[in-house]
C-alpha cells in the first residue's frame, strides 16, 4: 500500500470498527445500563442518523479548507466522541455520543475519496479509493471480532476506548504521511448541492440505497440465519463473521480493479446481478452448512465490491462537487442499511424463517439492477469507436435497382 494512503485506511479501520462493533455488544450495553436490547438497538440508529446528517453538513462547512486539515479535524471529532462513548454514564449520554461520533463518518470518506483519487496514478484512481476502503474491510475481518471479544469479556466501554485509540493514531499518521494538498474549492455550498437537482444523481443514489440494501437484508440477520437455518452453534459465529470479513477484503480489491478496467456502471450492473443470484441461492440452500459457509464468503465479497464502482459513478456525475457527492454516497449506504434491515425483518414478523430476509434482499438487488440498466441506457450509450467509423466509411453503399435517382 502507498504510504500516503495508509492514514486513510487507518481511519476507515476505526470508522468500520465503531459502526459494527455495537451490534455484537448490545446485550452487554443493555445489561450495564439497565435497558432492554431493543432500546439499546437505538444506539445503532443514532450512529446512522449522524452519518446521514453529518456527511453533507460537515463537507459543506469545511470544503474550502485544505483536505489534510479537514481530515484531521474530522478525526479529532471522531476520537473525542468515541472516547465520550466509553465514559458515558447512561443511555441518553451514550445515545448523543453515538450520534456525534457518526457525524464525521461520511465526510471522512467523502474527503478521503477525493484525496485518494488525487494521489493515484492515472488510470488507478479506483484502486486507490479501494485501498482507503480496505480499512473498512479489515475492520470486519479482524477488528470487530477482536474488539467485540474484548468488550464482551472485560467491559463494553473498552471497545470504544480501542476505537478512540485508533482515531488518535489516525490523527498522528495524517499529520506525518498525508501530503498537504491544496484546496480545489471554487464553488459555493449552493453550487455544491446543484448535482442533487439532476435525475442522474438521484438515480445513482437509488441504485445504492435499494440495490445495496439487498445485502443488508441478508447481513442484518446473518446470525440467526446461520444458527437457526444452517444449524451452526452460537460459538461459531465469530469464525463465520471472520469468513464474511475475508470475503469483504477480496471484494473490495475486486471492485476497485473492475472500476479501473471497465465502465463503473457496467461493473455495478454485473455485481448487482451476482448479488441477486447469490441471495437467491442463500434462500434455497442455506440449510446445508458447507453451502452456507461458501455463500457467506461470496456475499461478503459482493457486499464490498460494489462500493468503489458506484462511488466512481457519482463522482464522475458531479463535476466540481466531487467531495460533496462522495459524502452523500456514504449517506446513501447508511440508508441502504436501514432499508435492508427494516424490509428484511418484515417476513420474520409474519412468522417466516430466517432465510426469507435474503429473498427480500434478492428483490431489492434486482430493483437496483434494473435502475442500473436504466442508468446505462440513458446516460452511457454505446460508444462509436474510430475503427467502427473507418469500417463504415470504406464499406460500399449498395443502391437498390431503380433507385439511382433517389428513392
Amino acid at each position: 500500500m502507498n504510504k500516503k494512503l495508509f492514514p486513510l485506511a487507518l481511519g476507515g479501520l476505526g470508522i468500520g470498527t465503531t459502526e459494527f462493533v455495537i451490534m455484537g455488544l448490545l446485550p452487554d450495553v443493555a445489561g450495564s445500563l439497565g435497558i432492554t436490547i431493543p432500546v439499546a438497538g437505538y444506539l445503532i440508529s443514532a450512529y446512522a442518523l449522524g452519518v446521514v446528517i453529518g456527511a453533507p453538513l460537515l463537507v459543506g462547512m469545511s470544503s474550502r479548507f485544505p483536505p489534510k486539515k479537514i481530515l484531521i479535524g474530522l478525526m479529532i471529532l471522531f476520537t473525542l466522541f468515541n472516547g465520550l462513548s466509553a465514559l458515558s454514564p447512561g443511555f441518553y449520554t451514550l445515545f448523543l455520543a453515538r450520534f456525534f461520533s457518526g457525524l464525521p463518518h461520511g465526510a471522512f470518506f467523502g474527503v478521503g475519496t477525493i484525496v485518494a483519487s488525487r494521489l493515484a496514478k492515472e488510470g488507478k484512481q479506483a484502486q486507490a479509493i479501494s485501498m482507503m476502503f480496505a480499512g473498512l474491510t479489515v475492520a470486519n475481518l479482524a477488528m470487530v471480532p477482536l474488539v467485540t471479544y474484548i468488550g464482551h469479556h472485560l467491559n463494553w466501554r473498552y471497545a470504544f476506548g480501542v476505537v478512540a485509540a485508533i482515531g488518535a493514531f489516525t490523527i498522528l499518521f495524517l499529520q506525518l504521511w498525508l501530503p498537504a494538498l491544496p484546496s480545489q474549492k471554487t464553488t459555493s455550498l449552493k453550487e455544491d448541492l446543484q448535482f442533487l437537482m439532476t435525475k442522474k444523481s438521484w438515480l445513482i443514489i437509488a441504485i445504492t440505497a435499494i440495490g445495496f440494501g439487498g445485502l443488508f437484508a441478508w447481513f442484518s440477520y446473518i446470525a440467526p440465519l446461520m444458527t437457526n437455518v444452517a444449524g451452526f452453534s452460537k460459538n461459531s459465529m465469530s469464525a463465520i463473521m471472520v469468513l464474511a470479513g475475508g470475503g469483504m477484503v477480496l471484494g473490495n480489491l475486486t471492485g476497485g480493479y473492475m472500476a479501473d478496467h471497465m465502465r463503473p456502471a457496467k461493473a455495478s450492473a454485473i455485481l448487482l446481478l451476482l448479488m441477486v443470484m447469490a441471495l437467491m441461492i442463500v434462500f434455497f440452500f442455506s440449510g446445508n452448512q458447507v453451502t452456507a459457509l461458501i455463500l457467506t464468503f461470496i456475499c461478503g465479497a459482493l457486499s464490498m465490491s460494489i462500493g468503489t464502482p458506484v462511488n466512481i459513478m457519482m463522482i464522475r456525475s458531479a463535476k466540481k462537487s466531487e467531495m460533496m457527492a462522495a459524502a452523500v454516497m456514504q449517506a446513501a449506504f447508511n440508508i441502504a442499511n436501514s432499508i435492508g434491515a427494516f424490509l428484511g425483518g418484515i417476513p420474520l414478523k409474519q412468522g417466516y424463517d430466517y432465510n426469507y430476509p435474503s429473498l427480500v434482499g434478492a428483490g431489492l438487488s434486482f430493483i437496483g439492477l434494473g435502475l442500473c440498466i436504466i442508468f446505462i441506457m440513458r446516460y452511457q450509450p454505446v460508444r462509436v469507436t474510430p475503427s467502427k467509423i473507418k469500417r463504415a466509411a470504406v464499406e460500399p453503399v449498395i443502391i437498390p435497382e431503380g433507385c439511382e435517382a433517389g428513392c
